[in-house]
C-alpha cells in the first residue's frame, strides 16, 4: 500500500515555490519535488530520491533546467557511483543519506532512518549536493555532491529534532509533521498551507 504526503515551501522571505511529494511504499521511500527559489540567486530544479526500505539513500537524480544534471546511485552501504559518468565517488564512501542544498525535503530522510528517542544524537555523513552558486560554473560545469558531516538530536519524537551542519558550524530546531516533512526551517524555507482545489 502506498502513502503519500505533501509539502509546499518558500523561501524564508516569502520568494520562490517548491512542491514535494513524498511515498512511501513497503519496499521503500520516494520524494520527488519542484523548485523555484532565490537562495544563492535565482534557479530552478527539480529532484527525484529513492530509498530502500530502511531509509538509506539509492538513487538521487536532480537537474537544473538549462544546467547541470546530477544521478547519483548507492549500494546502501554508503559506496556512491555517478550514473551519469560511470564513475566511482570514493569521497562519499560511508555516506548514508543525501542532502540537497535547495530543499528541506532531504532532512526527512535521516530522521526517519535514524528513528532517535527523545534525548538521543547520531553524527552521520551526508552526500551533501550544493546549491548551484556553490558550485563551479562553466560549459563544462559539474555539480559535484560533497562529504557533510552532520548531526540530529531527537528533542520530541515526530516532532521536533535539532539538526547541526556540523561541516559549516550551522544549528537549527525543526518541526516534522507526521510523515517527516519539515514544516518551516528557520531563517532559510517556510510551510505554505496547501490549499485544496
Amino acid at each position: 500500500m502506498t502513502q503519500r504526503a505533501m509539502a509546499c515551501w518558500t523561501d524564508w522571505n516569502g520568494d520562490g515555490l517548491e512542491l514535494c511529494v513524498l511515498e512511501e511504499r513497503p519496499d521503500g521511500l520516494t520524494i520527488e519535488g519542484t523548485v523555484v527559489s532565490t537562495r544563492g540567486g535565482w534557479h530552478g530544479c527539480a529532484y527525484l530520491v529513492r530509498t530502500d526500505q530502511l531509509v538509506r539513500t539509492r538513487s538521487v537524480e536532480l537537474w537544473y533546467p538549462g544546467g547541470v544534471r546530477l544521478h547519483l546511485i548507492c549500494n546502501g552501504i554508503g559506496q556512491w557511483r555517478d550514473a551519469l559518468r560511470d564513475e566511482a565517488l570514493p569521497e562519499l564512501e560511508g555516506c548514508t543519506d543525501v542532502d540537497i542544498g535547495v530543499t528541506p525535503a532531504t532532512n526527512t530522510l535521516p530522521i526517519r532512518r535514524l528513528q532517535l528517542v527523545t534525548g538521543e544524537s547520531r553524527d552521520i555523513a551526508a552526500a551533501y549536493v550544493p546549491l548551484p552558486s556553490e558550485s563551479a560554473a562553466g560549459p563544462d560545469a559539474r555539480l559535484l555532491p560533497q562529504r557533510a558531516a552532520q548531526r540530529y538530536t531527537c528533542l520530541e519524537v515526530g516532532r521536533r529534532y535539532r539538526y547541526e551542519g556540523l561541516f559549516r558550524g550551522f544549528a537549527a530546531v525543526l518541526e516534522v509533521d507526521a510523515a517527516g516533512l519539515v514544516l518551516d526551517y528557520p531563517d532559510t524555507f517556510r510551510r505554505r498551507v496547501l490549499q485544496q482545489p
